[in-house]
C-alpha cells in the first residue's frame, strides 16, 4: 500500500488502525490494518517505507482522518539477555496524529 492508498481507504473508513513499528537502528515502519490484513506502506518505488521518526510520520499523515494510531516496540531486552520464557508481545502504546503543540484544541 502506498500513502495515496492509505489515505484513499482512511477516507472511505477502510483503515481499522496504523502502527508505528520501531526497529533497531532508528528505522520506523508503518503499517495499516484492514479487516484482519497488516500492510507495510511502500514509497513509490514499491520499497517498504522507512521513517526517522514519530514526528516524520506525523508529518506524511498531516490530513490523515482520524484513525487508531499506535507505536510499537519490540522486546529487545529478551534477546539481549536471554530472559524469554515464552511468548513476548512488542510494547504497544497508543499516540496522537498529530503533535499536542500542533493541535488547536
Amino acid at each position: 500500500m502506498n500513502m495515496q492508498q492509505l489515505f484513499d481507504q482512511a477516507r472511505n473508513g477502510q483503515v481499522d488502525e496504523l502502527n508505528l513499528i520501531s526497529l533497531e537502528g532508528g528505522i520506523y515502519l508503518l503499517e495499516a490494518h484492514q479487516a484482519g490484513q497488516r500492510r507495510l506502506l511502500v514509497d513509490d518505488a514499491g520499497a517498504t517505507l522507512h521513517l526517522r521518526s514519530v514526528e516524520h510520520a506525523r508529518d506524511l499523515l498531516q490530513g490523515l482522518p482520524s484513525v487508531p494510531f499506535y507505536l510499537l516496540h519490540t522486546v529487545v531486552h529478551t534477546e539481549m539477555c536471554g530472559l524469554s520464557d515464552g511468548p513476548q508481545q512488542p510494547l504497544r502504546v497508543p499516540i496522537a496524529l498529530q503533535s499536542a503543540w500542533m493541535s488547536d484544541d
